[in-house]
């Protein structure tokens, strides 16, 4: 008895020993240790590849480690959504993303995820969508444009990215609530809606600004209103939201870095730290100012809170519209 009760100690000592090892070696881990692989569900070039590729080079001395970009197109930003919610949440495996394929084609798209299969890490910039038409179009701002389109039902197509995309959905709560009614065509991204309305295939553009602005400084075009409730500096001459009396149905378009649901909080601190640190540096604010955007840091609650808020509107408006999942 005495020899078994010796036996069963030592295995006890044996297993606390253990315990105490496992956790000595978690603590003397450090993360990360090994580059950081981000995943983005769009082509090289756009604009969510562009800022993270230049985030990713600002962020390598802050977090010690590299960022290791891997494209994964399709499905509207979906496709990579789809893998990062299946992959291990050991922080080794992040997502850069827009809104689009997290709080709108979600209601209208059958997707393999949920918002809620995510952890939210930092949210980047924002910048708004605009509304854009021919220079000899009968508004100069933007409360004529609404009254213009609202006097006018159905005679004044608009184009979009996409049927149930950020940009859609942008438009149709503003239009709900003033009172307006058009029909929408979509296409397959921001820079096919303006090669068709410079082409004069529809009358409005709405996406993006970057696509646009181009044209607008060559006199091709004119944007009298925002989907934001104030205004841009790139656009100086449109009109937020606010200004017209609709600021509370403002949507951006907004830019952010999520990992796999359930992810280390202690690893998702040292992530946050490092990627608002290069964030905050002069060249991130530059370079975003070019696109069009603004800096718009948020940590993991402020971002949660506007996936969770935004999810909700937009699944409203997408109701309203008949969008439903094949």
């Amino acid at each position: 008895m005495t020899h078994l009760i010796g036996r069963i100690g030592i295995a006890l000592a044996a297993i606390g020993f253990g315990l105490v090892s496992a956790q000595a070696a978690h603590a003397q881990e450090r993360y990360p240790s090994r580059p950081v692989q981000v995943i983005i569900g769009a082509n090289a070039g756009g604009g969510i590849d562009a800022i993270t590729r230049v985030l990713a080079e600002l962020v390598e001395p802050h977090l010690g480690q590299k960022l290791v970009i891997e494209n994964k197109p399709g499905g509207g930003g979906t496709i990579g959504m789809a893998l990062v919610a299946q992959a291990k949440p050991d922080g080794y495996t992040l997502l850069a993303t827009w809104n689009s394929p997290v709080t709108s084609t979600v209601h209208s798209l059958k997707v393999p995820y949920t918002p809620d299969d995510f952890t939210p890490i930092l949210r980047m910039s924002s910048g708004a969508y605009v509304f854009c038409v021919a220079p000899d179009f009968p508004a100069a701002n933007g409360k004529e444009f609404i009254d213009q389109l609202k006097a006018k039902p159905n005679q004044y197509a608009y184009g979009n990215d996409g049927v149930g995309g950020t940009a859609q959905l942008a438009a149709e709560r503003i239009f709900r609530a003033a009172g307006i009614q058009q029909r929408t065509i979509p296409f397959s991204g921001a820079l096919d809606v303006a090669k068709n309305f410079l082409g004069g295939y529809i009358p409005v553009y709405v996406g993006s600004i970057l696509p646009i602005l181009p044209h607008v400084e060559a006199g091709k075009a004119k944007c009298p209103l925002l989907t934001s409730a104030e205004g841009n500096p790139s656009l100086p001459q449109a009109q937020g939201l606010r200004d017209v009396g609709l600021a509370d149905t403002a949507t951006v378009l907004w830019r952010a870095i999520l990992g796999p649901k359930n992810m280390p909080a202690d690893r998702v601190k040292v992530l946050e730290t490092a990627l608002r640190r290069a964030a905050e540096e002069p060249r991130f604010k530059e370079f975003l100012a070019k696109q069009g955007e603004t800096l718009w840091l948020g940590g993991p609650n402020e971002l949660r809170e506007l996936i969770r808020d935004e999810h909700k509107a937009l699944g409203e408006v997408s109701a309203a519209l008949g969008l439903k999942k094949p």
